[in-house]
């Protein structure tokens, strides 16, 4: 299936405009609409974008590639027959695509040239280690706008309530119909007072006064912990590897505007 928005944005960003100087680097066009040539390279690009989305490389999906963007040309020609690519809100748009194109190509370059040493990249996931701590704890909870009804809730568990009947209660759509539960995670996995508060309990315990975050208040019963077992660096490499490449990105953006002269 050809995804015509990135057609369309291709076409819109400029593609079109600059068909005569790509058709003359790139020989033949692929067809010509109206006596206006549609660009190989345009259609390589296309097709080669289909492809590393899963799209097999057949003469159908080329020629499906090719029938939308003779379809793109069409409407384009006609929108220009009644002067819309005049319009102010159209040649901003095209604007804007053409820059997030232009910014797109920028950072693909940067990350091409500035590859992920692999010494950093275990470094990453060192840190990430030791960041996730030697235990893990599944958990339930029971999130709720205030403190009085957080007491309240711990009130009826101290009457012998059930927890998971309580939880229907939260309103984390998440885990309430499930009563509560979190499932296995790691403590960094929470903000700061929810781990802080769920790391001190025992097995089967559940916090006796409410635990206030961003989110509310939080009644957190520990169901169990076992030891943490970090995947293998090779499982989650590429995971680093984005994550560490997006940190490049950041501070090569800072940099970037740090030096602007911005009014």
């Amino acid at each position: 299936m050809i995804k015509q928005s990135r057609l369309a944005a291709l076409l819109v960003a400029g593609a079109i405009a600059t068909v005569p100087a790509l058709v003359s680097a790139q020989g033949k066009p692929v067809a010509t609409v109206n006596g206006q040539p549609i660009s190989q390279a345009v259609f390589d690009t296309i097709v080669a974008e289909q492809r590393a989305q899963g799209a097999p490389d057949t003469p159908e999906v080329k020629n499906a590639v090719k029938d939308k963007m003779i379809t793109l040309e069409v409407i384009a020609q006609e929108a220009k027959k009644k002067g819309l690519d005049k319009r102010q809100e159209v040649q901003v748009q095209t604007e804007i695509a053409k820059q997030g194109i232009l910014v797109n190509a920028y950072l693909a370059d940067y990350a091409k040239n500035n590859p992920v040493s692999e010494d950093r990249l275990k470094k990453e996931y060192e840190s990430i280690k030791a960041g996730l701590g030697s235990t893990e704890y599944k958990a339930r909870h029971i999130l709720v706008a205030s403190e009085e009804e957080a007491k309240a809730i711990i009130a009826k568990l101290e009457k012998g309530e059930k927890f998971s009947e309580l939880a229907k209660q939260s309103k984390d759509p998440g885990s309430k119909d499930s009563g509560g539960e979190l499932g296995w995670s790691a403590p960094s996995a929470f903000v700061k007072p929810f781990a802080d508060a769920l790391t001190k309990l025992k097995k089967g315990e559940y916090t006796k006064t409410p635990v206030k975050t961003d989110f509310g208040y939080h009644v957190i019963q520990l169901e169990d912990s076992r030891p943490l077992t970090p995947p293998p660096y090779e499982q989650v490499k590429p995971q680093i590897q984005q994550r560490v490449q997006g940190q490049q990105i950041e501070a090569m953006v800072k940099k970037l505007r740090d030096a602007a002269k911005i009014n």
